[in-house]
């Protein structure tokens, strides 16, 4: 990026320099980071809508508060590009999430100005109360603190868990809810519906906050008489209106709501709640995609659009013909085929039927899909309370996000044995999204749980397959782990045949040593094999849990060396199992694990160079084999 091409911000590289501008140029910075935004993203693809959105709240909260001494808490991340480039980081924004380059979300790590780890949603709100009350702990008592979450995010049980503490424990804290209506994709539920109906007289906080003001200097006001008028100001504002407002009935005062994308309004009303006593949430509406045409008028297709003309806004496509097709594609046709097929069937999503394609199912069968919002662990309790009367729910997850419902596989499915197929869609590395994301700890946290299956299709046709095998009678819980991306296979139709439960299947076969590999890897180690110019057999292991004691039999017998290779964390992984089961069964072969490195977050970049980074790639499997094998 030419740093001519913009006036004011060419000369903001910290928020301390925003602070030095007249609040009249604020919408000047606002029209270039915008532009910014869209000049970079349309060259190196990410989270694009969200960021448009906010540009006038990430300009205001950094004009107004103290940053980086002031906390903002950033709730998942998809919505602070403008955030990094006024936080030092816009000569270094062309790198985001290329490997090597800037992280693909805020984190501290990068800079003093990330303040918590957002890559999953609605912690924003439990982070922030922990700093607040920090702040008061250790003599920091002039710090405020912000917590910034979307109406989306709003619906996760954790956001509520947090509302809850924030009412009952003595704090200060911002919040600030950016209501867009959206999420990835259109944000449902009863909370969205109260969002969007909600509505308190901007009059009526003016006089009301300035009447608090006045009684406060006087001395009329102290904490416990503020409370008792909060709560009888409530309820007689709720009695004149018909209306309960849920945040002030948890003694939280609200303002709202107000645009969000008037800066100069903005800048007033936080200046207003800066220093107010007591939790307060500031309700603005928002349009994701804002100042971008095509954005704003289909904000999902741009929550992420890769490259694009930003002159015409064109999305540039790859040409996908004669092309293997994503595995997510796969699934959510071939759920709408077994759903034709099968009454009991519904799916099931927490805000992501665009990204695991249950909108094909949704599409046709409206009234057997459900999207739950951000909830994976109530998508899991709900799936389990279907099945507990006879439904058989397909809850499909991304991976990294299905570790916020360990305990609902757990309680609520595992222990009755429910048929409820797991679908754990983004598997493994995912790339560019980074270390929140990689879905790479699900083998490994899954495996000591009981009554799971748990299985791995190499490519389109086992995924078919085994999402056909899974909702057959007596099945119980299932779990399917797939990639994010293509597959391999063109031709990636092939008939519903069962796999039998506990079985895997031998790729090749040789004399000098074996690979056990899980999941679409295999085809990796099937590249390497080849390359290697060695006698390797190799084992597509299929499940993981149960496992094949036929093919492992057959593999301790024959082999003194053994490669296993997986796209997950090597500790408690497949190797760990096959590992196990030898022992147990009186093999010892050396055995080397290739997969995740121990007790390390991988970084981001592009799966191949993650892959090569962890030594799973074609390359790097062909040179452990040879080496293994010349070892004496």
């Amino acid at each position: 990026m030419n740093q001519h091409k913009f006036g004011l911000l060419s000369q903001i590289k910290y928020p301390a320099d925003l602070r030095k501008l007249s609040i009249d140029q604020l919408p000047e910075v606002c029209e270039e980071l915008r532009q910014n935004i869209i000049d970079e993203v349309s060259v190196n693809p990410g989270h694009f809508a969200s960021s448009l959105g906010v540009v006038e709240l990430t300009v205001a909260l950094h004009y107004v508060f103290d940053t980086p001494e002031d906390r903002i808490v950033w709730d998942v991340g998809h919505q602070a590009y403008g955030h990094k480039i006024l936080t030092g980081r816009r000569e270094q924004f062309c790198t985001n999430r290329k490997f090597g380059g800037i992280r693909p979300f805020p984190t501290p790590f990068e800079s003093e100005y990330d303040t918590f780890t957002c890559g999953h949603a609605s912690n924003s709100i439990s982070a922030a109360l922990g700093m607040a009350v920090a702040a008061k702990k250790t003599g920091h008592d002039n710090r405020h603190v912000v917590a910034v979450i979307g109406d989306g995010s709003m619906s996760g049980g954790l956001a509520f868990e947090g509302l809850n503490n924030v009412s009952s424990t003595p704090n200060d804290l911002l919040i600030v809810l950016n209501d867009n209506d959206m999420s990835i994709d259109r944000a449902v539920g009863g909370m969205e519906q109260y969002l969007l109906h909600l509505d308190t007289n901007e009059t009526y906080n003016k006089i009301r906050f300035k009447a608090s003001q006045w009684l406060h200097a006087k001395g009329y006001l102290n904490d416990n008489r503020r409370k008792g008028i909060i709560r009888l100001n409530n309820a007689i504002k709720s009695a004149i209106s018909h209306q309960q407002n849920i945040f002030e009935g948890m003694n939280i005062r609200y303002f709202g709501p107000f645009d969000g994308h008037q800066v100069k309004e903005i800048v007033r009303l936080l200046r207003q709640l800066k220093d107010m006593r007591g939790p307060k949430l500031l309700h603005l509406h928002t349009i994701k995609g804002k100042g971008y045409e095509p954005a704003e008028k289909a904000a999902t297709i741009w929550h992420a659009p890769g490259k694009f003309d930003p002159q015409t806004g064109e999305r540039i496509i790859p040409n996908t013909s004669n092309q293997p097709p994503k595995f997510q594609d796969v699934f959510g046709k071939t759920l709408l085929e077994l759903a034709e097929q099968n009454p009991k069937i519904v799916g099931v999503t927490p805000a992501m039927p665009s990204g695991c394609s249950m909108n094909i199912m949704m599409k046709a069968m409206g009234d057997r899909t459900f999207d739950v919002g951000i909830a994976e662990g109530h998508a899991v309790t709900f799936s389990g309370g279907m099945a507990k009367d006879g439904l058989i729910p397909f809850c499909n997850i991304y991976s990294s996000f299905a570790q916020r419902a360990y305990d609902n596989i757990i309680h609520d499915l595992a222990i009755l044995n429910l048929p409820v197929v797991l679908c754990l869609d983004r598997a493994g590395l995912v790339g560019e999204d980074g270390a929140t994301h990689h879905g790479v700890f699900d083998m490994a946290a899954l495996r000591p749980i009981p009554n799971l299956t748990i299985a791995s299709p190499m490519d389109e046709h086992e995924l078919r397959r085994l999402m056909y095998t899974a909702q057959l009678p007596d099945k119980g819980t299932f779990v399917i782990r797939y990639p994010r991306g293509n597959g391999v296979l063109v031709d990636w139709r092939c008939p519903l045949e069962e796999i039998p439960v506990g079985t895997g299947r031998k790729i090749s076969d040789g004399d000098e040593l074996a690979v056990i590999s899980i999941g679409p890897v295999g085809y990796e180690v099937a590249k390497a094999i080849q390359w290697a110019g060695k006698s390797v057999a190799h084992y597509d292991l299929r499940f993981l849990k149960p496992l094949d004691g036929n093919l492992l039999d057959e593999v301790g017998r024959r082999f003194k060396k053994i490669i296993t290779v997986e796209d997950g964390v090597r500790n408690g992984g497949m190797g760990s199992a096959v590992l196990e089961w030898m022992d147990d069964h009186g093999y010892h072969p050396q055995v080397l694990r290739l997969g995740l490195p121990d007790d390390h977050f991988v970084v981001h970049g592009s799966v191949p160079e993650l892959q090569q980074l962890c030594g799973i790639d074609a390359e790097s499997i062909r040179e452990s084999i040879v080496d293994f094998i010349s070892q004496v």
